[in-house]
């Protein structure tokens, strides 16, 4: 009855369903349980109500926790992680999770795990979300192209970024496609520590998988270059660049809804502003140089 009342979008009946439920009026039951953790998931202001019921499915022979349990509720966790400072409020109910799931002898799936390995990458404990894809042949799983996009992201963040590039690559041997998010962050990570040629690579292999870089990620690139005074080098990529992505750049900028819309930005302009960045950067060392034989 609550799937009928959520499929009609008669939410009042099924919280009420779902409180009467609770207050012993059928037997309990593991799919039944189930369904009120999904549909309480589902609704905002019943994020607790969900933790509720688990905590009296783990007190009840007749309806223990599922792998299917364990899925809802990590990733309803997981929806919350937007914020650093909020991630951290909410790592501790994943790692009270994963350690209920072992002591009720579930064993995870790759999604279960993916999404402990996302929570710790997201709060940057990246040895704890190694630790877990280490562990995952235990349990009879694969690592796909989440766990290792992941994983990279999060070592990209910490400043691991040899790291990083280590698992994006074996990801890459495996035949896994990174998505666009974990592309722009090594790409810019990379071109922050100088290593334009990894930078650039991770860049190709983005644009031959029809994904294209965002505008950060290309002026991130191109700016560390004109830093090094290698504006030559920046007109050579731009010009690559260019030919692997048609001849314009589709760079994509995120609107305050948080959805990318897509702007074209012609070549040209990006020419622009690299010349004027190299003017800047030029005028700024040839002021450097006045202002110290001013001091002498």
């Amino acid at each position: 009855m609550i799937n009928i009342a959520v499929s009609s979008k008669r939410y009042r009946v099924a919280e009420t369903l779902v409180e009467e439920v609770l207050a012993g009026a059928c037997p309990p039951s593991l799919p039944l349980y189930n369904s009120m953790i999904k549909f309480c998931c589902g609704r905002k202001f019943l994020f607790n109500r969900a933790f509720d019921i688990y905590k009296k499915m783990t007190k009840c022979e007749d309806a223990k926790p599922s792998l299917e349990t364990y899925n809802l509720l990590l990733n309803a966790l997981l929806s919350k992680f937007n914020k650093l400072h909020v991630c951290y409020v909410y790592l501790h109910s994943v790692r009270s999770l994963a350690k209920q799931m072992k002591s009720f002898g579930v064993i995870p799936d790759t999604f279960a795990l993916n999404m402990i390995i996302k929570a710790y990458s997201k709060c940057l404990e990246v040895d704890e979300a190694i630790r877990v894809y280490r562990e995952m042949g235990l349990y009879g799983c694969e690592p796909d192209a989440f766990t290792y996009g992941y994983i990279a992201k999060g070592l990209c963040e910490k400043g691991r970024v040899n790291q990083g590039l280590e698992f994006f690559k074996e990801m890459r041997n495996k035949g896994f496609i990174p998505k666009g998010s974990t592309y722009m962050i090594l790409v810019c990570s990379l071109a922050l520590e100088r290593r334009f040629e990894d930078a650039s690579e991770v860049v190709f292999d983005m644009l031959d998988n029809s994904l294209s870089p965002d505008q950060l990620t290309y002026r991130t690139v191109m700016e560390e270059l004109s830093r090094e005074g290698r504006g030559d080098y920046a007109f050579e990529l731009l010009e690559e660049f260019k030919k692997r992505d048609n001849g314009s750049f589709s760079l994509r900028s995120a609107g305050k809804s948080g959805v990318a819309d897509s702007v074209d930005y012609k070549d040209n302009n990006l020419r622009k502003w690299i010349s004027g960045r190299i003017l800047t950067l030029r005028h700024a060392k040839a002021l450097s140089k006045t202002l110290e034989h001013s001091r002498t």
